[in-house]
């Protein structure tokens, strides 16, 4: 089993910045990626990033290019979101997820274990 929270969500200004955490505990040798997904109000949970837990790869949502960045500690077992540039539309709950397998990566069905989310609200 693996364990994840998250810290670091609030409220903002648009154009402001955020830095989000997650760290990892437990069985942290069997993730393979850590992802991070996000869900606003009547919609569905949407991909933001995912990084390769030993190797670093990155891969971003369209929307979020240059404006999010995904990095880790691995010595820590923590994955950062920071995320600049921030608009009203990035307001949502932001989650993180870990996933055992090595494809699909963008898909939350893929992902094995989740944290229990943290608040972004960007105001205008």
């Amino acid at each position: 089993q693996v364990q994840l929270v998250e810290s670091g969500g609030g409220l903002v200004q648009a154009g402001g910045s955020l830095r989000l955490s997650c760290a990892a505990s437990g069985r942290t040798v069997s993730i393979y990626s850590m992802g991070w997904f996000r869900q606003a109000p009547g919609k569905e949970r949407e991909f933001v990033a995912y990084i390769s837990w030993s190797g670093g790869s990155t891969y971003y949502a369209d929307s979020m290019k240059g404006r999010f960045t995904i990095s880790r500690d691995n010595a820590k077992n923590t994955v950062f979101l920071q995320m600049n540039s921030l608009k009203p539309e990035d307001t949502a709950v932001y989650y993180c997820a870990a996933t055992t397998k090595p494809y699909a990566r963008t898909l939350s069905t893929n992902y094995d274990y989740w944290g229990q989310g943290t608040q972004v609200t960007v105001s205008s």
